[in-house]
């Protein structure tokens, strides 16, 4: 695919980024669109391999390699249906996802890997702009109805999967409008919500049915939902906060970065109801965690007009290079610095927190931390604090980044559904089903937190279970296949 000696003539190119003196002034995303000159030159350098390992990088099967070589030869619309036919959402995780598709390029080996995610995002964007992304409603109605919970990308792609299939879909959002952690985690300066909001109306014109601030469990109870909906999914994410049980926890200033986050995308998109403000301006910030939802909190701080922020990392510093034990293909845990880091963060690594200190109102005015090493003890790596390496830091507002714990409880223990030991839903990724008849679960809710593209993946692959279930058979595709809609 693309040009024979594509990868010998051109250098790896991504989309540059405004000034961080500019993009900070706002929320706006700020990556420079690239020409599309430069687009064909990059997707002239796919491989042609005789094993594109990309395949198998991507949880979707992403047709990478067929969707390259369309935009080398200036064949977009071409791009956009190979594109669209495995990935639902490429808008998405053409912003969003962190390519384990790129780690597992075969170019990647001695090179710098194709750039397929900025690839991806560029044909999405033309498709829209060209308005080749219309609703396609089903022609005809199985007459069979399936109620979604959750409107992340997991619940949007089984929801439109179904619908194509035919069945009448009903999505539950307990929110004020849809899109789950995409519009509620994820700040605007990495992506615009009209991005969300103009792919709910193509599932909207293709006959799927959102009902927003709609809290199952509370508002309607799982037994109705049972009795009203021949089958269920539940995609609700894994929403549960990990927490920091030190002293000073409580004080007024450690805050959950997604209380952070949601509170700050709210404000972005006008609301004026925040309840009590959680504000970075003209504090000293901590983040505590290393990961994507650390350097949203990050970016936010910053464009708040933070005094200083600081980011704490329990793990080491990754190495820039692959480390010896995760050869390619697969994915490397090495140091990934984000454009939020790049912004002004100071980060350190190998550091815990061991408590929270408050003034006489119980506010929080600083912490302590020491340094800590990984060390392997019967086989197992266990965290030891190194003696004497305590240290005071000021801070007003401590941003709890850590990741989640699993699911919440209340839907599954309504409906009766088991939950595993790391309190996700158990569903079998043979046919995504609970133990309870006809409810069936997907994405973070199941396989516990995890990426966008595999939110998506799992949609797509339960319809196809789902569909079956309620059919006897099934149309839709697995992983890798093109959409065969039955009707």
């Amino acid at each position: 695919m693309g040009k024979i000696t594509g990868f010998l003539e051109f250098e790896r190119e991504i989309e540059q980024y405004q000034p961080v003196k500019d993009r900070i002034k706002g929320y706006k995303e700020f990556t420079v669109p690239m020409e599309e000159s430069k687009l064909k030159s990059q997707g002239a350098r796919c491989m042609d391999c005789g094993i594109p390992f990309c395949h198998s990088g991507c949880p979707l099967g992403n047709l990478i390699p067929d969707f390259n070589d369309a935009v080398y030869r200036g064949k977009w619309d071409k791009a956009s249906r190979i594109l669209h036919s495995t990935n639902n959402f490429p808008e998405f995780t053409g912003r969003l996802c962190p390519a384990p598709c790129e780690e597992a390029c075969v170019l990647g080996i001695n090179e710098d890997p194709v750039t397929i995610e900025n690839i991806e995002k560029n044909i999405v964007e033309e498709a829209f702009k060209n308005g080749w992304i219309k609703a396609n409603p089903p022609k005809e109605r199985t007459g069979k109805t399936v109620a979604v919970i959750g409107s992340g990308p997991a619940g949007l792609a089984t929801a439109q999967q179904l619908n194509r299939a035919g069945h009448l879909v009903t999505v539950f959002e307990r929110d004020e409008k849809v899109g789950g952690l995409l519009r509620y985690g994820i700040p605007d300066f990495k992506m615009e919500k009209n991005v969300i909001d103009r792919r709910i109306e193509v599932l909207e014109e293709e006959g799927i049915v959102f009902k927003t601030n709609t809290h199952i469990g509370k508002d309607i109870t799982a037994d109705a939902l049972k009795e009203d909906f021949d089958a269920v999914v539940l995609c609700t994410g894994a929403t549960v906060r990990r927490n920091l049980p030190v002293k000073g926890s409580d004080l007024h200033g450690v805050v959950q970065a997604m209380d952070f986050l949601k509170q700050n995308n709210k404000r972005v998109d006008g609301i004026t109801e925040l309840g009590e403000e959680i504000l970075a301006t003209k504090k000293d910030v901590i983040v505590i965690g290393g990961g994507d939802t650390g350097s949203d909190c990050i970016g936010t701080s910053i464009r708040h007009g933070a005094t200083s922020v600081t980011n704490f990392e329990i793990m080491g510093k990754g190495t820039l290079e692959r480390p010896a034990n995760q050869p390619w293909p697969f994915w490397p845990m090495r140091l990934r610095t984000s454009s939020s880091h790049q912004e002004g963060a100071k980060r350190n690594w190998s550091i815990s927190t061991k408590e929270f200190l408050g003034d006489t109102e119980g506010n929080l005015k600083g912490l302590i931390t020491s340094e800590v090493e990984w060390v392997k003890e019967n086989g197992r790596f266990t965290l030891k604090e190194i003696p004497g390496t305590e240290k005071e830091w000021k801070c007003e507002l401590a941003l709890l980044a850590m990741g989640f714990t699993g699911s919440e409880p209340t839907i599954a223990e309504q409906l009766g559904v088991n939950m595993d030991l790391r309190t996700n839903i158990e569903a079998t990724e043979d046919n995504y089903a609970t133990n309870v008849k006809g409810v069936f679960a997907a994405g973070d809710t199941r396989r516990g937190q995890s990426l966008i593209v595999w939110a998506i993946a799992e949609g797509r692959q339960a319809a196809y279970h789902i569909d079956t279930y309620l059919m006897g058979s099934s149309n839709l595709p697995l992983k890798g296949e093109g959409d065969l809609p039955r009707v």
